[in-house]
């Protein structure tokens, strides 16, 4: 798809400096710009390449005043990284526009679905599913049955829905991702065996949530798995049956959370943190990677290790513990020295 750089300033509110009817087709950096390019500056260590580049388009300040001769032509707006990443933005939504319902899929009896549907190839939807307006569900996926799925919300291949799963407005489910799987229910039994506990509830995504690649939300033994407002969630990670994740929160790849847990609004979780069940997390919690959680953290807490404790204490204890032999070597000097 080819813009000229008159419709790219139309939609910045720019103005053209060069040739308006340069087109372009794709993104570039600056220092890798070439023919049909588009790019930007906006960070002055990068303002040598603007000479050299060969990028067809580039996105600049109104402050700009070139020192050299350039070839490119400039499209000058107040902030030039604002700019360009409304252009991503914009670029990223003309790129997702598709709707229609290809062949080979299936759509069960009793669907509804809104306007501007763009269903995959592959694809199979179940019985009594709700679809809003808007929606884009590529090739691969499944929809169990019961599904409820708002406006404007993008699966992206292969994501599975299990039956009775609510998904809100404005979400975006990356590939491979697994919502409302079995809990992780098994009674033990006095032969040493395990029975399995039915899982009967579902998962609740509320509007504005993102989730990664390859992620799984298990469905609550009862009630409700919950995944409030904005949260966003990264690749591989595990929720376990009947959590909730309180509003804005965000958790980094290959963090698991056990059964039962309750994790407050506007939290901040490392990567590879374990939390184990039937606890509750505060809101504004700060956890960094690779942290354990076994105990419930108050409001506003910032932990670090395994087990966690507090951040500045775990940063002291760490001091000392890289200076571990030195410190031994001290000890024992000063036995030799007493004796």
């Amino acid at each position: 798809m080819k813009f000229t750089a008159e419709q790219i300033a139309g939609i910045l509110e720019g103005e053209v400096v060069g040739n308006p009817n340069a087109e372009v087709f794709k993104l570039a950096k600056i220092e890798e710009g070439t023919e049909g390019a588009l790019t930007f500056l906006a960070n002055p260590k990068y303002i040598n390449h603007i000479y050299t580049t060969n990028a067809t388009v580039t996105i600049v300040n109104k402050s700009f005043e070139p020192e050299q001769e350039i070839q490119t032509t400039l499209i000058k707006v107040e902030d030039a990284y604002k700019a360009f990443s409304t252009l991503l933005e914009y670029y990223n939504q003309v790129k997702l526009m598709k709707s229609g319902i290809e062949q080979p899929s299936a759509i069960s009896e009793g669907v509804i679905y809104g306007d501007d549907l763009y269903l995959g190839s592959f694809s199979y939807v179940g019985k009594n599913v709700t679809i809003g307006n808007n929606v884009k569900i590529y090739p691969n996926s499944f929809i169990g049955d019961n599904v409820v799925i708002g406006d404007n919300t993008i699966l992206f291949a292969g994501v599975r829905i299990y039956s009775e799963t609510v998904i809100g407005n404005n979400c975006t489910i990356h590939s491979g991702s697994i919502i409302g799987s079995d809990g992780f229910g098994f009674a033990p039994q006095e032969d040493g065996t395990y029975k399995k506990v039915p899982q009967i509830g579902n998962v609740i995504i509320e509007d504005n949530v993102e989730i990664g690649s390859c992620t799984t939300i298990d469905r609550a033994t009862l009630g409700s798995t919950v995944i409030r407002k904005g949260v966003k969630l990264d690749n591989q990670i595990q929720i376990a049956h009947n959590v909730e994740i309180g509003e804005n929160t965000v958790i980094a790849s290959q963090t698991g959370v056990a059964g039962s847990t309750k994790i407050g609004k506007n939290c901040q979780i490392g990567g590879q943190v374990g939390i184990v069940g039937h606890i509750t997390i505060g809101d504004n919690v700060r956890i960094q990677a690779q942290s354990g959680i076994g105990k419930s953290l108050k409001d506003n807490e910032v932990v670090q290790g395994s087990p966690a404790f507090g951040y500045a204490d775990f940063a002291k204890s760490f001091v000392h513990f890289k200076n571990l032999p030195k410190i031994v070597a001290d000890l024992e000097n000063l036995k030799k020295n007493n004796n």
